[in-house]
Protein backbone atom coordinates (compact mmCIF):
# COMPACT_ATOMS: atom_id res chain seq x y z
CA UNK A 1 0.00 0.00 0.00
CA UNK A 2 1.00 3.57 -1.06
CA UNK A 3 1.93 6.18 0.90
CA UNK A 4 -0.14 9.16 1.53
CA UNK A 5 0.20 12.84 1.25
CA UNK A 6 -2.78 15.39 2.11
CA UNK A 7 -2.60 19.02 1.38
CA UNK A 8 -5.44 20.70 2.87
CA UNK A 9 -5.66 24.58 2.31
CA UNK A 10 -8.40 27.27 2.12
CA UNK A 11 -9.57 27.28 -1.09
CA UNK A 12 -9.36 25.89 -4.23
CA UNK A 13 -6.01 26.90 -5.98
CA UNK A 14 -4.47 27.35 -2.78
CA UNK A 15 -2.63 23.54 -3.26
CA UNK A 16 -1.68 24.44 -6.91
CA UNK A 17 0.03 27.99 -6.13
CA UNK A 18 1.80 26.50 -2.98
CA UNK A 19 2.98 22.94 -3.37
CA UNK A 20 1.43 21.07 -5.99
CA UNK A 21 4.93 20.53 -7.33
CA UNK A 22 5.97 18.84 -4.03
CA UNK A 23 2.66 16.56 -4.46
CA UNK A 24 3.40 15.56 -7.99
CA UNK A 25 6.78 14.55 -7.29
CA UNK A 26 5.72 12.42 -4.53
CA UNK A 27 3.29 10.84 -6.88
CA UNK A 28 5.87 10.81 -9.87
CA UNK A 29 8.93 9.49 -7.55
CA UNK A 30 7.46 7.47 -4.92
CA UNK A 31 3.77 6.92 -5.81
CA UNK A 32 2.06 8.45 -3.26
CA UNK A 33 -1.31 8.80 -3.38
CA UNK A 34 -2.29 12.34 -3.57
CA UNK A 35 -5.38 14.02 -1.98
CA UNK A 36 -6.05 17.53 -2.31
CA UNK A 37 -8.41 19.15 0.05
CA UNK A 38 -10.05 22.45 1.16
CA UNK A 39 -11.53 24.02 3.77
CA UNK A 40 -14.25 25.76 1.01
CA UNK A 41 -15.59 25.89 -2.36
CA UNK A 42 -14.61 28.86 -3.11
CA UNK A 43 -18.14 30.44 -2.69
CA UNK A 44 -16.81 34.43 -2.96
CA UNK A 45 -14.35 33.82 -5.77
CA UNK A 46 -16.32 35.53 -8.24
CA UNK A 47 -17.73 38.96 -9.43
CA UNK A 48 -19.98 36.67 -12.03
CA UNK A 49 -21.88 33.71 -10.35
CA UNK A 50 -23.93 33.79 -7.18
CA UNK A 51 -22.51 31.42 -4.52
CA UNK A 52 -23.71 28.20 -4.99
CA UNK A 53 -22.79 28.20 -8.77
CA UNK A 54 -19.32 29.17 -8.32
CA UNK A 55 -19.13 26.71 -5.83
CA UNK A 56 -19.72 24.06 -7.61
CA UNK A 57 -17.72 25.51 -10.41
CA UNK A 58 -14.75 25.43 -8.37
CA UNK A 59 -15.17 22.06 -7.11
CA UNK A 60 -15.31 20.47 -10.19
CA UNK A 61 -12.06 22.77 -11.16
CA UNK A 62 -10.27 21.19 -7.98
CA UNK A 63 -11.35 17.61 -8.70
CA UNK A 64 -9.98 18.21 -12.58
CA UNK A 65 -6.69 19.79 -11.60
CA UNK A 66 -5.92 16.89 -8.42
CA UNK A 67 -6.98 13.82 -11.65
CA UNK A 68 -4.16 15.65 -13.76
CA UNK A 69 -1.73 13.65 -10.98
CA UNK A 70 -4.21 10.85 -10.23
CA UNK A 71 -4.74 12.58 -7.08
CA UNK A 72 -8.80 13.11 -5.31
CA UNK A 73 -10.34 16.15 -4.21
CA UNK A 74 -11.89 16.97 -1.21
CA UNK A 75 -14.26 19.84 0.24
CA UNK A 76 -14.79 19.87 3.45
CA UNK A 77 -17.94 22.54 3.13
CA UNK A 78 -17.02 25.46 5.26
CA UNK A 79 -17.66 29.23 3.44
CA UNK A 80 -15.48 31.78 2.36
CA UNK A 81 -14.44 34.74 5.00
CA UNK A 82 -16.38 32.00 7.29
CA UNK A 83 -13.36 29.67 8.21
CA UNK A 84 -12.91 29.63 11.95
CA UNK A 85 -11.23 27.38 13.92
CA UNK A 86 -14.20 24.98 15.58
CA UNK A 87 -14.68 21.73 17.13
CA UNK A 88 -16.91 20.96 13.94
CA UNK A 89 -14.08 21.85 11.19
CA UNK A 90 -11.66 19.99 13.14
CA UNK A 91 -13.27 17.01 13.20
CA UNK A 92 -13.94 17.19 9.74
CA UNK A 93 -9.97 17.27 9.27
CA UNK A 94 -9.84 14.79 11.60
CA UNK A 95 -11.89 12.68 9.25
CA UNK A 96 -10.29 13.08 6.57
CA UNK A 97 -6.91 12.50 7.86
CA UNK A 98 -7.86 8.81 9.09
CA UNK A 99 -9.91 8.16 6.05
CA UNK A 100 -6.71 9.09 3.68
CA UNK A 101 -4.32 7.52 6.06
CA UNK A 102 -2.14 10.43 5.60
CA UNK A 103 1.57 10.38 6.50
CA UNK A 104 2.19 13.43 5.30
CA UNK A 105 0.23 16.75 5.64
CA UNK A 106 0.61 20.58 4.22
CA UNK A 107 -1.12 22.82 4.95
CA UNK A 108 -0.67 27.28 5.05
CA UNK A 109 1.80 28.94 7.20
CA UNK A 110 0.28 30.31 10.75
CA UNK A 111 1.16 33.39 9.90
CA UNK A 112 -0.90 34.57 5.97
CA UNK A 113 -2.63 37.33 4.16
CA UNK A 114 -5.86 35.67 4.35
CA UNK A 115 -7.49 34.99 7.41
CA UNK A 116 -9.03 31.68 6.02
CA UNK A 117 -5.80 30.81 5.65
CA UNK A 118 -4.37 31.09 9.17
CA UNK A 119 -7.96 29.67 10.56
CA UNK A 120 -6.99 26.71 8.29
CA UNK A 121 -3.25 26.72 9.56
CA UNK A 122 -4.79 26.28 12.76
CA UNK A 123 -7.48 23.72 12.09
CA UNK A 124 -4.61 21.36 10.18
CA UNK A 125 -2.59 21.40 13.11
CA UNK A 126 -4.64 20.73 16.14
CA UNK A 127 -5.97 17.98 13.53
CA UNK A 128 -2.68 16.21 13.37
CA UNK A 129 -2.32 16.47 16.95
CA UNK A 130 -5.69 14.65 17.84
CA UNK A 131 -5.95 12.06 14.66
CA UNK A 132 -4.01 9.55 16.45
CA UNK A 133 -5.90 9.70 19.88
CA UNK A 134 -8.23 7.14 20.24
CA UNK A 135 -10.65 8.99 22.86
CA UNK A 136 -10.72 12.18 20.76
CA UNK A 137 -13.56 10.92 18.58
CA UNK A 138 -14.96 7.96 20.95
CA UNK A 139 -17.93 6.36 19.37
CA UNK A 140 -17.82 8.31 16.04
CA UNK A 141 -14.86 6.85 14.47
CA UNK A 142 -15.50 6.09 10.57
CA UNK A 143 -12.43 4.94 9.94
CA UNK A 144 -9.78 3.86 13.02
CA UNK A 145 -7.24 6.37 14.14
CA UNK A 146 -3.80 7.13 13.09
CA UNK A 147 -1.11 5.32 14.58
CA UNK A 148 1.07 8.22 15.09
CA UNK A 149 1.03 12.19 14.46
CA UNK A 150 1.76 12.66 10.70
CA UNK A 151 4.53 15.32 9.43
CA UNK A 152 3.78 18.17 9.17
CA UNK A 153 4.70 20.91 7.18
CA UNK A 154 3.64 24.50 6.53
CA UNK A 155 3.55 26.50 2.85
CA UNK A 156 4.89 29.70 2.09
CA UNK A 157 2.52 32.16 3.30
CA UNK A 158 1.51 34.29 -0.18
CA UNK A 159 4.53 36.68 -1.16
CA UNK A 160 6.69 34.91 1.64
CA UNK A 161 5.54 37.89 4.38
CA UNK A 162 2.96 38.25 7.20
CA UNK A 163 0.59 40.46 7.29
CA UNK A 164 3.46 43.55 8.65
CA UNK A 165 5.35 42.69 5.68
CA UNK A 166 7.96 41.28 7.68
CA UNK A 167 9.45 38.35 5.47
CA UNK A 168 8.88 34.63 6.52
CA UNK A 169 12.06 32.63 5.34
CA UNK A 170 11.59 28.73 4.88
CA UNK A 171 13.80 26.22 6.14
CA UNK A 172 13.98 24.12 3.58
CA UNK A 173 13.51 24.27 -0.29
CA UNK A 174 12.00 21.52 -2.57
CA UNK A 175 12.74 21.28 -6.30
CA UNK A 176 9.76 22.09 -8.81
CA UNK A 177 11.74 23.34 -12.27
CA UNK A 178 11.48 19.25 -14.05
CA UNK A 179 7.84 19.06 -12.78
CA UNK A 180 6.35 23.29 -13.33
CA UNK A 181 5.04 22.47 -16.69
CA UNK A 182 2.48 19.73 -15.06
CA UNK A 183 1.91 22.15 -11.86
CA UNK A 184 0.89 24.82 -14.27
CA UNK A 185 -1.66 22.54 -16.20
CA UNK A 186 -2.74 21.46 -12.53
CA UNK A 187 -3.03 25.55 -11.53
CA UNK A 188 -5.28 26.64 -15.24
CA UNK A 189 -7.76 24.32 -14.34
CA UNK A 190 -9.19 26.56 -11.91
CA UNK A 191 -10.19 28.33 -14.93
CA UNK A 192 -12.77 30.48 -13.00
CA UNK A 193 -10.38 32.32 -11.34
CA UNK A 194 -8.46 34.82 -14.10
CA UNK A 195 -11.23 37.60 -14.12
CA UNK A 196 -11.70 37.30 -10.55
CA UNK A 197 -8.13 38.22 -9.76
CA UNK A 198 -8.24 40.75 -12.50
CA UNK A 199 -11.06 42.52 -10.79
CA UNK A 200 -9.86 41.53 -6.69
CA UNK A 201 -6.12 41.42 -6.90
CA UNK A 202 -4.77 43.02 -9.55
CA UNK A 203 -2.63 40.02 -11.36
CA UNK A 204 -3.64 39.53 -14.56
CA UNK A 205 -1.92 36.47 -15.48
CA UNK A 206 -1.66 34.46 -11.97
CA UNK A 207 0.33 31.13 -13.43
CA UNK A 208 2.69 33.45 -14.53
CA UNK A 209 2.23 34.76 -11.00
CA UNK A 210 3.07 31.72 -9.33
CA UNK A 211 5.75 30.31 -11.39
CA UNK A 212 7.74 34.35 -10.85
CA UNK A 213 7.22 33.20 -7.14
CA UNK A 214 8.95 29.79 -7.83
CA UNK A 215 11.52 31.19 -9.40
CA UNK A 216 12.37 33.98 -7.08
CA UNK A 217 12.00 31.34 -3.96
CA UNK A 218 14.50 29.06 -6.18
CA UNK A 219 17.28 31.54 -6.68
CA UNK A 220 17.71 31.75 -3.18
CA UNK A 221 19.18 28.33 -3.19
CA UNK A 222 20.16 27.72 -6.91
CA UNK A 223 17.23 26.02 -8.36
CA UNK A 224 15.23 27.39 -11.28
CA UNK A 225 11.63 27.24 -9.98
CA UNK A 226 11.06 25.99 -5.87
CA UNK A 227 8.38 25.61 -3.34
CA UNK A 228 9.63 26.69 0.38
CA UNK A 229 8.31 24.76 3.31
CA UNK A 230 9.03 24.92 7.15
CA UNK A 231 8.25 21.44 8.96
CA UNK A 232 6.40 21.60 12.58
CA UNK A 233 8.90 20.76 15.14
CA UNK A 234 7.52 20.76 18.52
CA UNK A 235 6.90 18.34 20.90
CA UNK A 236 5.54 14.88 20.13
CA UNK A 237 6.00 15.74 15.95
CA UNK A 238 7.97 13.54 14.13
CA UNK A 239 11.99 14.98 14.16
CA UNK A 240 12.94 13.71 10.50
CA UNK A 241 12.52 15.55 7.71
CA UNK A 242 10.82 13.10 5.60
CA UNK A 243 10.51 15.34 2.41
CA UNK A 244 13.80 16.25 2.00
CA UNK A 245 14.50 12.69 2.79
CA UNK A 246 12.69 11.76 -0.03
CA UNK A 247 12.89 14.63 -2.23
CA UNK A 248 15.96 15.89 -1.59
CA UNK A 249 15.97 20.12 -0.48
CA UNK A 250 18.41 22.82 0.17
CA UNK A 251 18.85 25.22 2.98
CA UNK A 252 20.16 28.74 3.35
Amino acid sequence: MSKSVLAILAHPDDAEILCAGTLIRLRQEHNWTVHIATMTAGDCGTAEYPPEKIAEIRRSEGASAAKLIGGEYHCLGARDMRVEYSNDLVEKTVQLMCKVRASVVLTHSPDDYHPDHEATSKIVRTATFAAPIPNYLHGRWIDPPLEHIPHLYYCDPVEGKDILGRPIVPGFWIEVTKVMDLKSQMLAAHASQRNWLIKHHGVDDYIISMKDWSAKQGKNVAFEYAEGFRQHLGHSYPQNNLLAELLGSKTL
